[in-house]
């Protein structure tokens, strides 16, 4: 029996096109890593295919994923080859307006998520669900794999009078997600006048990780340049709530952390104790081009995963910060708002997704304590999300 050939829902969208594909006028919500595993991209695709395109949008960092992160916005624009607006969805407002509405009929979704709650490409596709279902607009969604696997999921459910534009959803950190299934707890949570169709993958299965697949990752936004560095994230992410550098303004941000007054000796100590599972730290000092610390020396660690199926990034992020907080009581801060278009909570406790691990985390509460207590949000999460899998494992 031949092995089942991979294919992205974007490629299985022109195997047995819909009639819809060239009747109806399309909008489409990608970036410039919306393609094919032969690169082709999606934009293409659907022309190709003889769709009628009236209207792009582009979510966080630009259509061309060339925008740095929070609150670096995007202007509307122009494609100039087919002579169609593109509506920035991540400016003053971050929800499709009416008027970019009324140009379609069905609005194709097509982005590469990276499974961490915080990621907004799902905040933005969920906007758009909850417009279009308004607007009596169709949605359709080209479903991508989650690179950290769909089978793994990791931390606390957010508080709901902490949900925001990093977590407008009731996920986990690490939510085991496609943007496909996602996009099916949206609706049910959400919009569940939503008319919804999810064109999904084929050979995927949800214990993969996105390097198991054979072919080449492209960055959906200017910071997250391999699929590794997506495993990090859940955890590393963290660090953009306080006064110490994820490694913005180097070439690998979120694989590295640190700070000019950041002691090694003290803190590599500190982690050994807490325990690093699938992972290392090694002693490092950079010097970032932009952002945090621009131009200064800052002494940390690079993290490097030894070991990806046991390694935990969000404990691991934790960790850090708890280890940061101890060792550091007169240097490290968490930064004031705004953040992600929060003007009044901490970056922080976004990010979290809640008010009161914070508090914990500083008085040094022990993180299988912590762990223990969303253990059974996590299990009643799990029984929930079955009914939007999409693939077994």
């Amino acid at each position: 029996m031949s092995e089942t050939k991979f294919l992205l829902g974007c490629e299985r969208l022109t195997e047995s096109p819909p009639k819809w594909l060239r009747s109806a006028r399309l909008g489409l919500l990608s970036n410039q890593a919306s393609v094919s595993s032969s690169f082709r991209h999606v934009k293409e695709i659907i022309i190709s295919a003889g769709g009628r395109l009236s209207c792009l949008f582009s979510p966080q960092h630009g259509f061309y994923s060339e925008k740095q992160a929070n609150m670096i916005e995007s202007a509307n624009g122009r494609d100039e080859e087919l002579r169609i607006p593109v509506v920035s969805l991540y400016a003053e407002s971050r929800v499709p307006p009416a008027e970019a509405l009324d140009l379609i009929d069905i609005l194709i979704v097509d982005l590469q998520d990276v499974g961490t709650r915080v990621y907004t490409y799902t905040t933005t596709m969920g906007l758009c669900m909850e417009a279009a279902a308004r607007a009596g607009v169709k949605v359709v969604v080209l479903d991508r794999p989650n690179p950290i696997t769909g089978t793994e999921i990791e931390g606390n459910l957010p508080d709901v009078d902490f949900r925001s534009f990093v977590g407008r959803y009731n996920v986990p950190m690490r939510h085991g997600l496609t943007p496909g299934e996602f996009a099916g707890l949206i609706r049910s949570e959400a919009c569940d006048e939503c008319d919804l169709e999810v064109i999904g993958m084929r050979g995927w299965s949800r214990s993969l990780f996105y390097g198991d697949l054979g072919f080449q990752w492209v960055f959906p936004s200017p910071n997250m340049p391999t699929w590794q560095t997506a495993l990090l994230y859940p955890g590393m992410v963290l660090l953009e709530g306080t006064n110490v550098s994820e490694g913005r303004g180097t070439t690998i941000p979120f694989q590295i952390f640190g700070a000019p007054w950041l002691n090694q000796a003290r803190v590599f100590e500190r982690m050994e104790k807490s325990g690093i599972f699938g992972a290392v730290l090694r002693p490092l000092v950079f010097e970032p081009a932009f952002d945090k610390y621009k131009g200064e020396p800052c002494f940390g660690f690079q993290l490097h995963i030894t070991d990806k199926k046991r390694f935990m990034p969000y404990r691991t992020g934790l960790a850090i910060i708890q280890a940061l907080l101890a060792e550091h009581p007169e240097e490290f801060r968490w930064l004031d708002p705004p953040y992600e278009y929060e003007w009044e909570k901490l970056p922080i406790d976004i990010l979290i997704g809640s008010g009161t691990i914070r508090r914990r985390i500083e008085a040094g509460e022990d993180l299988d304590s912590l762990e223990s207590e969303w253990s059974s949000d996590l299990a009643e999460y799990r029984l929930g999300r079955e009914q939007f899998r999409l693939y077994s494992d």
